[in-house]
């Protein structure tokens, strides 16, 4: 019995070792989506953890003097639909009289042919206002229409041209205030703290039942699992597999070497 014991020992209390880093749940690179000259760039503000905060900010000047004009524009052109809408009711009105006349006198046989002209002239010169007119409405509604899609681009031009961070932390700046970028060119580096994770590379043994093992940090069992795992052996570690971790991000400190043992 003694002899059994001795042989499970090592099978139940081995793991391997790996050493994982505290790192930041997400790193991204911020890529600018117009062309546009800086305006600033908040380089004091590199290496800290941005609450709410504008950090880049492109020239957006005649951006809002088109917006303000075309917000006008569009003012305008709503009044001008109200006015001609109004008429076209007055028209369509004056129409429906004039139409009435035209088939009343037209089958009247003691009425001169000059009448009937002038009654069939007065009714098509009444049907060409109409239709003039609610032309005249349905491209006044495409210029409405037109104005809503320039407005919109040009809030979307002005939101992009605003680089502003939200629990954030900025690691880097890669433009400074004068310089002009284009669209997809980097603009700064900010990495998302809300939470943290461990990267591991473990081998075929230690995936074996993995969801019934326990990942020991520093030597203390946790509750946490892995999150992912890579179905595809690593490029550079070819006989592992890597995994991750998400840890709560106030847990550890960031950067830190902490020991992980899954067993």
């Amino acid at each position: 019995m003694r002899y059994l014991l001795l042989l499970l020992t090592p099978l139940l209390v081995f793991a391997k070792i790996h050493y994982a880093k505290v790192e930041p749940y997400e790193s991204i690179t911020l890529k600018s989506a117009v062309s546009a000259q800086v305006i600033s760039a908040k380089i004091e503000l590199e290496g800290t953890e941005i609450k709410d905060n504008v950090v880049i900010q492109l020239d957006d000047k005649l951006d809002k003097i088109r917006l303000k004009s075309d917000r006008e524009s569009l003012s305008l052109v709503k009044n001008m639909i109200n006015i001609n809408q109004q008429n076209l009711n007055s028209l369509q009105q004056s129409l429906k009289r004039q139409k009435d006349y035209y088939n009343r006198v037209s089958g009247i046989s003691t009425v001169s042919i000059t009448q009937k002209d002038k009654a069939f002239y007065g009714y098509i010169n009444a049907k060409t206002q109409y239709l003039s007119t609610k032309e005249k409405i349905e491209s006044l509604k495409k210029q409405k229409l037109d104005l809503i899609y320039d407005i919109d681009r040009l809030k979307d031009s002005i939101h992009k041209k605003s680089i502003r961070l939200k629990n954030k932390f900025l690691y880097k700046l890669m433009v400074h205030k004068g310089d002009f970028v284009n669209m997809s060119m980097p603009l700064a580096q900010i990495k998302d703290l809300s939470r943290a994770k461990l990267t591991l590379f473990l081998e075929d043994d230690e995936l074996k039942d993995i969801k019934s093992k326990t990942i020991y940090i520093n030597d203390k069992a946790t509750k946490y699992k892995l999150d992912k795992i890579w179905s595809v052996a690593d490029e550079k570690f070819i006989s592992s597999y890597r995994a991750e971790i998400i840890i709560p991000h106030n847990r550890y400190e960031f950067s830190k070497l902490l020991k992980v043992e899954i067993k």
